[in-house]
């Protein structure tokens, strides 16, 4: 394995954990710096300095169109939504957009069940797909670039897994659109929200339920993080919401530091980003991940 995972997991440093009935949270503080300076994808928007529609007037599913109009990088975040246009859509990879530029990015629909305009461009949806159905996308995503160099999903297999959700939550969705289950849920995600607060420093979480480690994410800035907190633990909590919660599966520090020494072993596959950087991937027996 090369160094710079080596070095990322070197430099975290862990919060006090955190729990609520059957999901714990585990703060990270990355003390290795911050990173380049960017806005995330909400903050572009926010300003007007980004936009994103289809890549014609046709369409292309796995396909959209990203302006980056402003001075700043831009960071989209593996399985942000965005929501209008032809058919909900999420990012199947992390990218750091270059700043003035226009990007072709490789996304997932999440809204099987409509292909007319509703508006001319996407906007924020406010979610990030749940944990397992990120990991779900990321591993065909994964083979797709071992086998031709691109970042196309099993796109079968994502539209299975938000139907799986919208059943499990007894949730009717017209369209088959992962977002009417997010929002359906909102409360419920919400009520876990106000029991994991951000501490100071904080730039990423490990998240287990029933004791089980189901993810982490970090993010190299603490100020971007801080703004995508939210949207992240609500990823989490909407895999607990369809698990009953345990007794006897208790969470503790020791099964989030066997799950880094898990990563450690992953085989890592480096490939041509379509921002800036590179873009890692790992893959364990049990673990699929990107950096």
């Amino acid at each position: 394995m090369e160094e710079i995972i080596k070095v990322h997991m070197e430099g975290l440093k862990f919060g006090d954990i955190q729990i609520h009935k059957h999901v714990a949270l585990i703060p990270i503080i990355n003390i290795n710096g911050s990173g380049p300076d960017y806005w995330t994808m909400k903050e572009a928007m926010e300003r007007n300095l980004l936009t994103v529609s289809e890549v014609s007037e046709g369409g292309h599913v796995p396909e959209l169109k990203v302006s980056n109009m402003g001075d700043k990088p831009v960071l989209l975040l593996d399985g942000e939504e965005l929501s209008g246009v032809k058919q909900n859509r999420v990012l199947n990879t992390t990218i750091l957009l270059r700043e003035k530029s226009e990007t072709t990015i490789p996304v997932s629909c999440t809204e099987h069940g409509r292909w007319s305009y509703g508006s001319s461009h996407f906007e924020e949806s406010g979610y990030i797909m749940s944990a397992r159905l990120r990991s779900v996308k990321n591993a065909s995503v994964h083979e797709n670039l071992k086998s031709d160099r691109t970042f196309r999903s099993d796109q079968g297999a994502v539209w299975d897994g938000i139907a799986f959700q919208a059943r499990a939550n007894k949730v009717n969705a017209p369209t088959g659109a992962m977002r009417d289950t997010l929002e359906a849920k909102q409360e419920d995600m919400d009520e876990f929200l106000s029991h994991f607060p951000i501490i100071p420093g904080q730039n990423g979480l490990i998240v287990m339920v029933n004791g089980k480690v189901i993810g982490m994410d970090i993010v190299s800035r603490t100020e971007a993080f801080a703004a995508l907190h939210p949207k992240l633990i609500r990823s989490y909590v909407m895999d607990a919401l369809t698990e009953k919660p345990a007794t006897g599966k208790t969470a503790s520090r020791e099964k989030a530091d066997a799950f880094l020494a898990e990563i450690k072993q992953c085989t890592e596959n480096k490939f041509d980003s379509i921002g800036y950087g590179r873009d890692y991937r790992y893959e364990g027996k049990k673990i699929v991940g990107s950096m």
